[in-house]
């Protein structure tokens, strides 16, 4: 096994965390998991060697699920109602992580998107800010102001529990 293959192996549990922050879902996670892994291996030859393997691979996460919700989105506008509710794949479950806190689960699931990124990448991924701003292709002074609100949200919604 190449040394890339080692390190995207270690990479799988924090991949997994991340695909659940956006997509809220454990299936749907899985799913998205597997596309990031094999868009990964297939375009190998553009991981740039000494730059940081997670910040690339988290970079394709958030586009394939960019593309994922796009998909969707086009699936669901030409869906009559009552097809809609049949596609179990449309349906947005959410179901709490056992090994975490219920309530810091369910208040991170109850953030915006843009918070909710900024949060997993920062404070549950650790990536620095620079790294996470560049990843979000967003100012720095954007993602300080998204976890700054995120903190605050958090912080209302576990004290009101």
């Amino acid at each position: 096994m190449e040394q890339f293959e080692r390190e995207l192996l270690g990479l799988l549990p924090r991949l997994r965390r991340f695909a659940r922050s956006l997509t809220r879902d454990f299936a749907d996670a899985d799913d998205l998991c597997q596309i990031v892994l094999e868009r990964a291996l297939k375009r190998r030859v553009l991981w740039q060697q000494g730059t940081r393997l997670d910040v690339w691979i988290f970079t394709i996460m958030r586009n394939c699920w960019i593309d994922e919700l796009r998909r969707k989105r086009r699936q669901s506008a030409h869906l009559a109602p009552a097809e809609a509710a049949d596609d179990p794949s449309l349906a947005r479950a959410v179901t709490p992580d056992p090994v975490g806190d219920m309530h810091l689960y369910q208040a991170m699931n109850a953030l915006p998107t843009e918070q909710q990124e900024a949060a997993a990448l920062v404070w549950v991924e650790g990536l620095s800010y620079r790294e996470a701003a560049d990843l979000l292709q967003i100012p720095m002074g954007t993602l300080t102001s998204r976890l700054v609100r995120a903190r605050r949200r958090l912080m209302q919604s576990l004290e009101a529990t």
